[in-house]
């Protein structure tokens, strides 16, 4: 083929790849257009660093080192081999063509060669894991057109390969055959005759072909994550894991009021990418709480469940039709209520696709806009709103715990106090958890802190309701709270609830309350650390469960665990840390029946593991449900909170 019929050839096959490729690209963008906004612009410092160790670095896959490398190999493999896809294109116009200077470099021919390899390892473990290992997180994921794309990435490799040994064999290398280890072995297998002059044509044309028929399939395929993985890292979220995004009620237009996600044009276009990027991994299927305790919840195929939506109905949303319900279109009542919000599902994720946002939204349309909710949780919902607190009890009870303590009572007008103690509803007024409070306050008093607590003026922060989908109590509390909170003159804040250290500090903000905001753990080990508080070591085996809105939303990590290592012997459950196991109560459970087997007793069941007799926590919440999980599994441990396990060493001593 003449070199002028050669370029008219390749020319026509790009152009109708091209067209392909564009043409379904741009409809999927105008599908993402059809999205609410969403505001993921600024802290571009932030968003580049995501994409260099999350996207380059490949950090989040590394995690699960053996598939991480895997995939790694390809990723790397693909963006160094990426000048030799130029190489070929030029090649299949004429033979003798190359890239100026690149071309002609041995050093990175070796490159390519070695990361060819990779490249072929990579897709053989990857055949490996789910041909022959299977793991459990596949369940449910298109292994088939997984399968196809693995088998593209191979020839795409393999022909590169055949052809540089092509080339050498037939001389026409513009670089040192000896720096091409597998390509100069491979060469030996051709002669030097017109048999190779062909097989050298085959297999360029081969390449590039196989290269244009893989771009035209990303789109229109399950995969499409190859695209847009990258673009959903730069725009996932930048500030705390924990923070949910608020509803404006503000709105001058009813018909932009947005009440979470009902059809798919109530999404965002963040949360359409979402779906768009998910890789079908099972990462966060692997680690969710409520599929591993036999519910129906899959976070990963609740995505792709969105995901199908998305693509069925786009199109036909464009040219002027309905959208249908999401739920239970898409996803079942119940996939959405088991969610208990722990973020194990976000954190692991590789391409920083946000689940829980997903739930809440779909919940704050059910809640909201439907009046569709758990029948057991309205109590819950009803008593925030009317009571100020989930327990439906008497705000004049709320400083009940703390009689016979020394602990001031902020009355209006009264002077703010170095430190304003929120004690929260659990703590407040559940038996077990009130001893948290009674022992945070009497040490932050043995310290001699200037501390006070807001009494029947505290109310709930919104949290539960909030996770439950109902935004309009959460941000009615707020205000609340906010309003307070400032006119107490209050800057500094301590509390022993995750869920309300989160809110306080992580979601009031957008209300206009800014504070400083510390866990009772970080101030205890503080207070510890500077000799103020001085317990004895202890010898007694002590297992520490991290709370999930503490430790993975939060990041707060060694300072429980330095409290248990001062006053016993810490032993570590298999997971812990950022890789906690939830305790049950997140995303408003502590107020809705469970279905299959009880997390809270799974949990409890890896504590007793470690052979600790006892179990420490530092949330209100996980004491009781962990205790509730002990007196259900039969299991001989106590529970008890870090505050308390220092008071009782300080009393010892």
């Amino acid at each position: 083929m003449s070199t002028a019929l050669s370029a008219v050839v390749l020319l026509a096959v790009v152009a109708v790849a091209g067209f392909l490729f564009l043409r379904r690209a741009h409809l999927l963008y105008r599908v993402v257009r059809l999205g609410k906004p969403a505001g993921r612009t600024g802290e571009v410092g932030r968003r580049a660093r995501a994409e260099a160790t999350i996207v380059l670095g490949q950090r989040k896959l590394l995690q699960r080192l053996g598939p991480g490398l895997m995939h790694a190999f390809i990723f790397w493999g693909f963006l160094v081999l990426f000048p030799t896809i130029v190489m070929a294109f030029l090649a299949a116009v004429d033979r003798d063509w190359t890239l100026p200077w690149l071309g002609h470099q041995g050093w990175f021919f070796l490159v390519v060669d070695v990361f060819c390899m990779l490249v072929l390892v990579g897709v053989a473990a990857g055949f490996l894991i789910r041909k022959v290992q299977r793991p459990a997180r596949f369940e449910g994921s298109h292994l088939g057109e997984a399968d196809l794309i693995l088998g593209l990435i191979a020839l795409i490799v393999t022909t590169l390969l055949l052809w540089h040994a092509t080339q050498i064999a037939l001389g026409l290398n513009e670089w040192p055959a000896g720096w091409s280890p597998v390509s100069n072995a491979l060469s030996g297998l051709f002669g030097d005759g017109e048999t190779t002059e062909a097989l050298e044509r085959v297999f360029v044309w081969l390449h590039v072909l196989t290269i244009l028929g893989f771009l035209v399939y990303l789109p229109y395929s399950k995969h499409l994550h190859i695209a847009t993985a990258g673009i959903n890292v730069w725009f996932g979220r930048t500030r705390a894991p924990g923070r949910l995004e608020p509803l404006d009620f503000e709105v001058e237009d009813e018909a932009s009021l947005r009440l979470g996600s009902g059809t798919l044009v109530d999404m965002t276009w963040k949360q359409m990418l979402d779906t768009m990027s998910c890789t079908e991994c099972g990462r966060c299927q692997d680690v969710c709480p409520a599929w591993a305790t036999g519910k129906a919840l899959s976070p990963k195929l609740l995505i792709m469940g969105l995901r199908d939506r998305l693509f069925a109905e786009g199109p036909a949303v464009l040219a002027g039709g309905e959208p249908t319900p999401l739920v239970p279109g898409a996803v079942t009542d119940e996939v959405v209520w088991d969610c208990v919000t722990c973020g194990a599902c976000v954190r692991e994720c590789p391409v920083s696709i946000e689940h829980v946002d997903h739930i809440v939204d779909l919940r704050r349309q059910l809640v909201m806009a439907e009046a569709r909710f758990p029948a057991e949780a309205e109590p819950m919902l009803r008593d925030v709103g009317r009571s100020s607190n989930p327990w439906g009890k008497a705000q004049s009870e709320r400083a009940s715990w703390a009689d016979g303590l020394d602990v001031r009572v902020l009355e209006p007008g009264d002077p703010a106090p170095e430190i304003l103690y929120w004690v929260g509803c659990a703590a407040s007024f559940d038996e077990r958890a009130r001893a948290t409070a009674r022992a945070t306050a009497s040490l932050m008093l043995k310290a001699g802190l200037d501390v006070a607590i807001l009494g029947p003026r505290e109310s709930c922060t919104g949290d539960p309701a909030r996770r439950m989908g109902d935004e309009y109590t959460f941000q009615t509390q707020a205000q609340k709270n906010v309003a307070t909170l400032d006119d107490a003159g209050v800057t500094r804040v301590v509390t022993s609830c995750p869920h309300c250290f989160n809110t306080l500090g992580n979601e009031y903000p957008d209300f206009g309350g800014s504070y400083e905001v510390t866990h009772h753990s970080e101030l205890l080990s503080e207070l510890i650390r500077d000799g103020r508080l001085d317990p004895p070591a202890g010898t007694d085996a002590i297992t520490y469960h991290d709370s999930c809105y503490l430790a993975r939303h939060n990041d707060v990590l060694a300072a429980p665990r330095e409290i248990v290592s001062r006053i016993g012997r810490p032993l570590e459950m298999a997971r812990s840390g950022k890789r906690t196991f939830c305790c049950g109560a997140g995303g408003a459970h502590m107020w809705m029946e469970e279905r299959g087997s009880a997390i809270n007793e799974a949990r409890v069941r890896e504590a007793a593991e470690t052979g600790a007799g006892t179990l420490a926590v530092a949330c209100p919440f996980c004491t009781m449900m962990l205790d509730d999980g002990v007196k259900q599994s039969g299991e001989e441990l106590r529970v008890a909170d870090v505050a308390v396990l220092l008071a009782e060493a300080l009393d010892r001593s």
